[in-house]
């Protein structure tokens, strides 16, 4: 099998000067500030191998940068892309249902509400079909420590 062949990165006018810039600035995620590196050695002709070692990144991040270049030009490049993913379990209507429940009597037998019990009671009760624990617990931590409420329990 044949090598890939490589995406030669030439940058546009002003896009050297752009990319320094916003090196310089240093305020962008570290991700993006490498990706401006990488095209920037790639301008100078630098192999991947070369890059590799003096950005300390693998051969297929500088060949990922190197391809979306070219296919969609600088901000492609530097930029990550949309990521998908399912919306939140918690908005405001199960934050609220949450909160009702925890301030409500624990059920018969319980001295108060455990994190597994408010969760159980969510999918009873229809809030949510499904939810950890854990993102019963960190809401709750959420709206306690927003609240200056206690953090040791619900």
């Amino acid at each position: 099998m044949g090598r890939k062949r490589l995406h030669e990165v030439s940058l546009k006018e002003g896009e050297r000067e752009e990319l320094e810039s916003f090196i310089r600035k240093g305020k962008a995620s570290a991700r993006s500030l490498t990706r401006a590196r990488i095209l920037l050695l790639a301008d100078e002709g630098r192999s991947d191998k070369e890059i590799v070692d003096v950005l300390k990144v693998s051969r297929g991040t500088v060949r990922n940068i190197r391809d979306r270049y070219w296919e969609g030009g600088l901000d492609y490049a530097l930029n990550e892309k949309p990521r998908s993913g399912a919306p939140p379990k918690v908005d405001g209507r199960v934050e609220a249902e949450l909160t009702l429940l925890a301030c409500s009597d624990p059920p018969d037998g319980r001295s108060r509400w455990t994190i597994r019990l408010l969760t159980d009671k969510l999918v009873e009760m229809g809030v949510v079909d499904s939810i950890s624990h854990m993102t019963v617990y960190r809401t709750l931590k959420k709206k306690s420590s927003s609240h200056g409420l206690r953090s040791d329990g619900v």
